[in-house]
């Protein structure tokens, strides 16, 4: 029998969390609650369902009677009428409402009373989540105490779980009373676990529960269940565990959440690991770390949970969420590798029947797994920090595969991702190492200019990302003939050419933007904020008219005219004075610099500037490149800030206090910028840590900041 084609699924991360006593909203955050149009942007991707949720909390916190339902009324009318399939998720990662939680008996029944109530206002929804990732969220908020109510304990875990479970069953019996027709996708992460062969026994315990939510919903859980013992030690009763035997509520359709970090190891040998990562199961303890990080042996990936799943129940399943947060070719690899093993497992005889592109419209703070307040966000399908949600590469690679056509950039993503390279590697390796080399024919990216330390840090940046480069002498550009130049670029078949700043191109700037736009390559020219002259109150953006005041800067401002006016898809990157470069020109160094050896700085307090860590501004550059992105772009951390305050945030790096003011101690910078296209680069806090992390004294912690350790529970004797 022919499998049936591979679908695009779309998803939009909508977690309300709570941690202690404040609450955190992704769609408020993200904007999605404010922009019903956002249907139609996935619409128009040519995805054949969305998951939607319909969140008990935001809909009905008060109960169903007082439920506002204009949200939910407007955005399933809108994929409706565009022949999408609307996936109603009731809770995601919640509590629900505040006047209940996972470990409260009632929010049974409020789940089923909210779920019938959806089903009665929209009889023709098809497809219900009601509860997501029920043992992971279990987890998370009964054992491990990262999330509302934050318990630490077997009960409270097995509580949470069999709440979710027992809501989910009892929900889809209420909407089918409405809607027979009603299909259960069932969520959950299926991460795998492994270990040294001291920690085997637990390790094969984490891969027996990761079936739990699945098996308790097709009445698998009876005595002579793997997990029947644990259960039983962990509090739940034999008329528990039999209830679900009892009233099966086999899903439709198995949503299987696979994730690099998903993937984990445990290791008895805490000294080889962070002490953030060590935890244990109250009688050995061990460091929990990504497999991918240590195993010699590649990522499993996609193809292989799908197969162990479909061994396992023999069910049709669909990979509900694809998302990775990394730089833009990496996304694009993991979403690509991602269709790739969900097709491979259909060869197998998986019944497979989509791939989720997840994170549609990004996600905060997961890289704290929602614990910390900080404002990390990861981009997905398009990018939030804009004026209108910015489509990326990956909204292309999505259009693509739905429509089955040739990926766009197929050079860049059919690269092994960093998860197959060596370089992922943290810790000492177990096993034989096996990693994928970068294939040796890959497009380059065709760099202009060595841009002293910026042009090595650029391709140091390139390698890390898996891209390959190669640089070209401006001055050899400048003696070529037109012709000449034309062969040179096909000859040497680039995806994007980069000129650096300070390259003395002169008129080979406006030579190098003809030969791109005759060969439709995406080129992209990095400038600075001296075309507008010295620093001053105001902050510029790209609207704003340069004015150079020196040779240097009315070169630079020429150089932009030229490729602009010849390149229609050229992108000119602006950014304040760089740091991190560690060059002559490092402007936190030189600061630094004068404040170990005694030296003053002036106050600045009128003074705006916009200061620009050199690893971020090269990384979302080229993002911005990928993505097709044109024109001025102005790159910043965020508002400006005054001199004197930038000064003083290097100051407390040392420990010292800012001298007094002695002005003219040293030039006036440039002037500080602003955009009004978007703002893809982290707080100025967040990038000067990252800085002093990498290039300042030693450390005093092992590693960064993370949630509570994952103390796991014992194995089953």
């Amino acid at each position: 029998m022919t499998a049936p084609p591979l679908r695009l699924w779309a998803g939009i991360e909508p977690t309300v969390s709570r941690v202690g006593d404040r609450t955190l909203d992704q769609q408020a955050l993200c904007g999605t609650d404010e922009r019903p149009e956002d249907m139609d942007r996935l619409a128009d991707l040519g995805v054949s369902a969305v998951r939607l949720a319909v969140l008990w909390e935001r809909t009905a916190p008060d109960g169903p009677a007082s439920a506002d339902w204009r949200w939910a009324d407007e955005r399933i009318a809108r994929l409706q009428r565009r022949g999408v399939t609307p996936i109603a998720g009731l809770v995601h990662h919640g509590s629900g409402p505040r006047h209940t939680h996972l470990l409260d008996p009632g929010f049974v029944p409020g789940l089923v009373a909210y779920a019938r109530a959806v089903a009665q206002r929209y009889p023709a929804l098809s497809a219900y989540t009601p509860v997501n990732e029920p043992l992971t969220t279990a987890r998370f908020s009964g054992l491990y105490g990262h999330w509302y109510p934050h318990a630490r304990d077997e009960r409270s875990c097995w509580l949470a779980l069999k709440h979710q479970l027992q809501g989910t069953v009892l929900a889809m019996q209420a909407i089918r009373e409405i809607n027979p027709q009603a299909q259960l996708i069932q969520t959950e992460d299926l991460g795998r676990t492994h270990s040294t062969p001291r920690l085997q026994q637990q390790a094969d315990f984490e891969n027996e529960r990761r079936w739990l939510s699945f098996d308790l919903l097709l009445g698998r859980v009876t005595h002579g269940h793997p997990l029947w013992a644990h259960l039983r030690r962990a509090g739940a009763s034999e008329a528990e565990l039999l209830w679900f035997a009892e009233h099966p509520c086999p899903p439709d359709l198995l949503g299987l959440n696979i994730y690099v970090t998903g993937e984990r190891f445990l290791d008895e040998r805490l000294e080889r690991y962070p002490a953030c990562t060590h935890g244990g199961n109250g009688r050995e303890r061990y460091a929990d770390v990504e497999a991918v990080r240590v195993l010699g042996a590649p990522h499993g990936g996609v193809q292989a949970r799908l197969l162990e799943a479909q061994s396992r129940y023999g069910r049709p399943m669909a990979v509900t969420e694809v998302h990775l947060n990394c730089t833009r070719e990496e996304q694009l690899r993991w979403l690509q590798g991602a269709w790739q093993g969900a097709r491979e497992a259909q060869a197998q005889g998986a019944d497979v029947r989509a791939v989720t592109a997840w994170a549609a419209f990004g996600a905060f703070e997961w890289n704290s797994l929602l614990t910390r307040r900080e404002g990390h966000y990861e981009s997905g399908l398009w990018d939030v920090r804009a004026p209108q949600p910015r489509p990326t590469a990956l909204a292309r690679l999505a259009r693509a595969l739905a429509r089955g056509e040739a990926p766009p950039l197929s050079g860049l993503h059919s690269a092994p991702g960093w998860w197959a390279r060596a370089g992922r590697l943290l810790y000492p390796a177990l096993g034989e190492v096996h990693s994928a080399a970068l294939p040796g024919d890959r497009p380059p990216l065709l760099i202009v200019g060595t841009g002293e330390r910026l042009g090595a840090l650029l391709r140091e940046l390139c390698a890390e990302r898996g891209l390959s480069t190669l640089t070209l002498d401006p001055q050899l550009w400048a003696r070529l003939s037109p012709a000449d130049r034309l062969g040179l670029l096909q000859a040497a078949g680039p995806w994007g050419v980069v000129s650096l700043p300070g390259t003395r191109l002169g008129r080979g700037a406006a030579h190098l933007a003809q030969a791109c736009a005759a060969l439709r390559l995406p080129l992209l020219c990095c400038s600075g904020a001296e075309v507008f002259g010295h620093a001053g109150p105001h902050a510029w953006s790209e609207a704003d008219p340069v004015a150079p005041v020196d040779p240097a800067a009315r070169g630079l401002a020429q150089t932009e005219r030229w490729v602009l006016a010849r390149c229609p898809q050229a992108l000119v990157v602006r950014g304040g004075p760089l740091f991190g470069t560690g060059g002559a020109h490092d402007s936190a160094a030189a600061v630094l610099g004068a404040l170990g050896s005694g030296g003053a700085r002036p106050g600045g307090r009128e003074t705006l500037v916009s200061p620009v860590y050199a690893r971020d501004f090269l990384h979302e550059a080229l993002n911005l490149l990928q993505d097709g992105e044109t024109g001025l772009w102005h790159l910043t951390h965020g508002a400006p800030i005054s001199q004197a305050e930038w000064h003083g945030q290097l100051a407390e790096l040392l420990g010292e206090r800012l001298p007094a003011r002695q002005p003219g101690a040293e030039p006036l910078p440039p002037p500080a910028l602003r955009s009004g296209r978007g703002w893809p680069m982290p707080p100025l806090s967040r990038a000067l840590a990252h800085w002093w992390a990498s290039t300042g004294p030693e450390l005093t912690q092992p590693c960064p900041p993370a949630p509570p350790a994952h103390w796991r529970p014992a194995p089953p004797l």
